[in-house]
């Protein structure tokens, strides 16, 4: 594979491959690098309902695949490996991987967000073995038994409804005494009888044998504990953005995430950021798309340069 790019792009969700469809589109040389599945994220939603274009609705996994199909179609190249740093020589930038270097006049990382985790007993121990963080992955290995989701937001609830389709009781459990989902997931998710809830309520330890059997609960407000017998729990507890690799390479806000301008430019020139992952970010495919598309145009404006 070629080594050298006029624009590499660092993960591969809706402003990874937006950025990647524009770049290819004006014969840059463009290569797109994601750790993961390309489609970011969004693959994990069983149904997107938000996304123009798409009236009766589509799902993640299938909107990220049409989005790649359309970026490869104009000449994109996507490879699957991690990315440990970005370093500058001599104006290019080296973005160094787990599959050897790649240089590039621009880079436009656009690797979003990652799961946080619970950082609670027995998360890390049953992870793969009852906890989870995709219900769309792994949602059909619960089928007539009880699970729990943690978290409040839309994520969240849109995990607890896909997971309605396989379990015989979803459990939701919020930190709070009201959902931050959007009204309509809310709505969804009041009216649905296999739903349940454990208001004001934490997850202190999780628990079993082989497998996930039990959570440890404690109630905030009361002080009380509880105990939830569940074959599986689903963390949705927010997002942290993937930077950890750029510490000391990028100015980053107190979150982690990319400070940029609105041409998407970072204070490092030729290296842009855009999506989940870029501060001010509404976190919103839509949103994200722009961004790749944004950031695509000025890069292209810096290599005329």
């Amino acid at each position: 594979m070629n080594k050298e790019y006029d624009v590499v792009i660092i993960g591969g969700g809706p402003a990874g491959l937006t950025a990647g469809l524009y770049t290819a589109r004006a014969k840059q040389s463009s290569l797109l690098i994601d750790k993961m599945m390309v489609g970011g994220m969004i693959t994990e939603a069983a149904q997107v309902d938000n996304y123009p274009g798409f009236p009766e609705g589509i799902s993640g996994l299938e909107l990220g695949e049409l989005m790649h199909k359309q970026a490869t179609k104009y000449g994109l190249k996507t490879i699957t490996a991690g990315v440990t740093a970005i370093e500058l020589e001599q104006g290019l930038k080296v973005i160094k991987t787990t599959e050897g270097d790649f240089v590039a006049r621009t880079v436009i990382i656009a690797s979003g967000s990652e799961r946080q985790k619970l950082g609670v007993p027995g998360e890390k121990e049953f992870t793969g073995k009852g906890v989870s963080y995709c219900a769309t992955c792994d949602a059909p290995f619960f089928k007539e038994q009880p699970v729990a989701v943690v978290g409040g937001g839309d994520a969240a609830i849109d995990e607890a409804l896909h997971l309605t389709k396989f379990a015989s009781k979803v459990t939701v459990i919020h930190r709070r005494d009201r959902l931050r989902a959007t009204a309509v997931l809310q709505e969804k998710a009041f009216a649905e009888p296999k739903i349940e809830f454990r208001w004001n309520s934490v997850v202190e330890a999780i628990e079993g044998g082989d497998f996930v059997e039990r959570l440890r609960l404690r109630q905030i407000i009361s002080g009380e504990k509880s105990v939830l017998r569940v074959a599986g729990v689903f963390v949705s507890v927010g997002l942290k953005p993937d930077t950890d690799y750029l510490k000391g390479a990028l100015p980053l806000d107190a979150s982690g995430h990319i400070i940029t301008n609105e041409k998407m430019e970072t204070r490092v020139a030729g290296i842009f950021a855009a999506g989940d992952i870029r501060a001010g970010s509404i976190r919103q495919a839509i949103a994200a798309a722009g961004d790749g598309a944004t950031a695509a145009f000025y890069a292209k404006e810096f290599i005329g340069k």
